[in-house]
C-alpha cells in the first residue's frame, strides 16, 4: 500500500508539470516521462526541505507568542490578551508539530520512490491521466456542483483525476483512492481544497455505485 500511495503522489509532481492543453499523443515525443519522473523526484525532495522549515518557522512563532504572553501578564495587563497570545501560540505549536510529524515520514517516502515497482506504478498513472484527460475531466464536471472543474486549482484538478483513474483503470476501492486524494490534498491543496475533493470524489462514487 505504502508504495501504491508514493507511485501516486509522484505521478501527481509529474502531471503539474504537463500542460492540460498537451494531447497525449505528443507527450512521449516533447516531454520523456523519465525526465518528468526526475523532476518529480527533486519537487519531492525540495517540499521536504520547505515542510521542515516552515516547522520552524512555526515554532519560533509559537515561542514568540508566549514570550509575548508572559510580557503582557508581567505588565499588569488584562486577561483577555494574555489568553490571545496563549492561543496563538499553542496555534502555531501545533502547526509545527504536525508538519514535523508529517516531515518524518517523507524522507522515507523519499527511499521508497527509488524503487522500480513504485517508478513504473508514476509513469503507468501519469499515462493513464494523460490518455483519458478528456473523459476524465467530462466525468468530474458531470458531479461538480455550482463549479466548473477548470475553475478548481491545477493541483485540485490533478487529484481528482488520478483519484478517478486509481478507482477506474488500477482497481483501487473507492475509500482508499477517496482517502488517499484527501492525504495529498492534505500536503499540497488546502482546507478548502480537501473539502471540495472529497465532496467531488464521494459524489462520483456514489453514481458509478
Amino acid at each position: 500500500m505504502q508504495s501504491r500511495s508514493v507511485a501516486r503522489e509522484l505521478a501527481l509532481l509529474m502531471l503539474g508539470q504537463i500542460s492540460d492543453r498537451q494531447p497525449a499523443s505528443d507527450l512521449s515525443r516533447t516531454t520523456p516521462l523519465d525526465a518528468l519522473l526526475l523532476q518529480a523526484l527533486a519537487s519531492l525532495s525540495q517540499h521536504v526541505r520547505e515542510a521542515l522549515d516552515q516547522s520552524a518557522t512555526d515554532l519560533e512563532q509559537a515561542q514568540q507568542q508566549l514570550l509575548d504572553s508572559e510580557l503582557v501578564d508581567a505588565g499588569g495587563d488584562s486577561l483577555p490578551q494574555v489568553r490571545s497570545h496563549l492561543q496563538q501560540g499553542l496555534s502555531h505549536a501545533e502547526q509545527a508539530l504536525n508538519r514535523l510529524s508529517a516531515s518524518l515520514e517523507l524522507p522515507r517516502l523519499l527511499l521508497l520512490a527509488n524503487q522500480e515497482e513504485v517508478r513504473k506504478g508514476a509513469l503507468e498513472r501519469t499515462r493513464a491521466v494523460v490518455s483519458r484527460r478528456q473523459e476524465l475531466d467530462q466525468r468530474l464536471d458531470g458531479v461538480m456542483e455550482g463549479w466548473r472543474l477548470t475553475r478548481l486549482p491545477r493541483i485540485d484538478r490533478d487529484i481528482l483525476r488520478l483519484a478517478a483513474t486509481d478507482m477506474e483503470d488500477f482497481g483501487t476501492p473507492p475509500a482508499v483512492a477517496c482517502n488517499e486524494a484527501v492525504e495529498l490534498a492534505n500536503r499540497y491543496s488546502d482546507e478548502q481544497g480537501r473539502r471540495m475533493i472529497n465532496g467531488v470524489l464521494r459524489r462520483l462514487t456514489n453514481l458509478s455505485g
